[in-house]
């Protein structure tokens, strides 16, 4: 190799590791937007005291969102995985908050599906998406609850995520999403479905995404997958939030070990009280 291709080398390993530092700062810089979006902790606490978020961002910027309102008696919460993650899936989470709060802000919305077709319809219209033939399929899986404090009741509404609830004697009910997206959807758009429960206080009830799941690792590389997660929310369920947010957190990064993180993790849950 001659000096000059030595010199030249040099300078496109510096230059590369230039671009490579500004980019990490960008993506920094837009992470502290990101999370300036979602609710603040105080927020969330003094709408569920008894609270626990699990919040791990495979990359620097999430796909996955959480937010949180309370409008009178009424509790609105999400938790919702947006297509992608890094930069794609965190431009549709920015999308989507700021979606959920005009809905709510400029609607009486009286019940959780009514919350999710109408975010179709945002994200629909926002995407430009029409159901065509090699159009892009962005969208947002997300389990949505509107809780009313007078009755103590609890309505949810599901895009593929569902929702857990975890009786005082750790039963577990679990209410599944329907199989289709907030956004444009393979068949014909259908409402969404309403599903009421009837909360007590000092139950448990979890929403997440599924990053948690759909982690490999563990002795033999597989996924850690929904029967072993119902199970362990089950075995915490009746434990203070705070240890109940260690022993899930530990038992990710212990199964997870050394294997790369696939995708966004988010849960979270709260005692109803």
């Amino acid at each position: 190799m001659t000096n000059k291709e030595e010199n030249n080398g040099g300078a496109e390993r510096i230059a590369y590791e230039k671009q490579r530092k500004e980019l990490n700062q960008s993506l920094k810089y837009a992470s502290y937007i990101q999370r300036a979006l979602l609710p603040d902790k105080t927020i969330i606490d003094r709408y569920f005291p008894e609270n626990l978020l699990i919040y791990i961002p495979r990359d620097i910027v999430s796909g996955d969102f959480y937010w949180a309102l309370r409008k009178k008696n009424r509790y609105y919460l999400a938790v919702a995985d947006c297509t992608g993650h890094g930069v794609p899936g965190a431009f549709m989470s920015i999308l989507g908050i700021s979606f959920l709060n005009q809905i709510t802000d400029r609607h009486d919305c009286t019940s959780a599906a009514m919350v999710l077709n109408l975010m179709r319809e945002y994200v629909m219209k926002a995407l430009q998406q029409t159901g065509r033939e090699h159009e892009q399929k962005d969208g947002i899986d997300m389990a949505f609850c509107l809780i009313d404090t007078d009755t103590n009741q609890l309505q949810f509404a599901g895009a593929f995520n569902p929702l857990y609830v975890i009786r005082k004697d750790a039963s577990l009910t679990e209410v599944g999403g329907d199989k289709m997206p907030i956004g444009v959807a393979p068949d014909e758009e259908r409402s969404f479905t309403n599903h009421r429960i009837q909360l007590e206080k000092g139950e448990m009830v979890y929403l997440f995404s599924d990053g948690f799941v759909d982690q490999f690792g563990g002795p033999e590389g597989k996924k850690f997958k929904y029967a072993p997660f119902r199970k362990l929310l089950q075995s915490v369920s009746q434990k203070p939030v705070k240890e109940q947010s260690d022993i899930l957190k530990t038992t990710f990064l212990k199964w997870k070990d050394n294997y790369a993180q696939l995708d966004d993790v988010l849960v979270f849950g709260f005692r109803y009280s």
